[in-house]
């Protein structure tokens, strides 16, 4: 059931309470994986989502990673007091252009230090859109040593969203443990189904319901 592999996103600065409540409860009438909000919507989103399965993430550092380690430390806990289960982290993209590895890994860190207080999952996204091949490897294996859930590839903010060739090349340098979120641009089911079979674990997109009944409407295959 493709309803098990997407996080149904809702990002927009324009987003109405109303948008949030009918975002919620599609996914849980469709079984999804999580729903994807903005900070600030938590509360709301968890009691629609009370009840159900679902699991309630939201972003850190969102869309341009560019705030101080601290500052996603702060927003990462704020977020899980107030009942987010999964997080989405934005890297520092312009320390991994920099090559400070050290930094980017160590932010990641920071924030899965929260683990010792709050059960939740980290997926850390690169922005995939803004890196050479040779950079997406180098993160892959920095996010694969870090100890984080997911590697997500896009915020869906950028240039563009995921391709199927990021996903070959994240594939090619994580861990085995490493899950794979692919996000940005997926909404036609065919992609989407290409993603699923290409080996990622986790799809966010804006256009989940519609995906859900295409995929329906189409007998319900996990084939692109």
């Amino acid at each position: 059931m493709i309803a098990a592999y997407l996080d149904s996103t809702n990002l927009k600065a324009e987003a109405r309470q109303e948008d949030i409540r009918i975002l919620c409860e599609e996914a849980a009438g469709c079984g999804m994986a999580a729903v994807c909000i903005q900070p600030w919507r938590l509360p709301s989103a968890r009691d629609y989502l009370a009840g159900s399965r679902v699991k309630l993430c939201t972003v850190i550092g969102f869309p341009l990673g560019a705030e101080a380690s601290a500052t996603k430390v702060f927003s990462a806990r704020q977020a899980l007091i107030q009942g987010a289960s999964e997080l989405d982290m934005v890297i520092n993209i312009g320390a991994l252009k920099d090559k400070d590895y050290s930094l980017v890994k160590q932010e990641i860190k920071s924030l899965l230090s929260l683990k010792q207080e709050y059960d939740f999952g980290l997926k850390v996204i690169v922005e995939t859109a803004l890196l050479e091949k040779a950079e997406l490897g180098i993160v892959t294996r920095l996010v694969s040593e870090s100890g984080a859930d997911f590697i997500k590839t896009s915020t869906g903010f950028s240039t563009r969203g995921v391709s199927l060739e990021d996903i070959r090349i994240i594939k090619a340098h994580k861990s085995e443990d490493l899950k794979i979120k692919a996000s940005g641009g997926v909404g036609e089911i065919e992609f989407a189904l290409q993603l699923i079979n290409a080996g990622v674990d986790r799809i966010g997109s804006s256009h989940a319901a519609a995906l859900v009944k295409e995929y329906r409407q189409r007998g319900g295959l996990l084939k692109g």
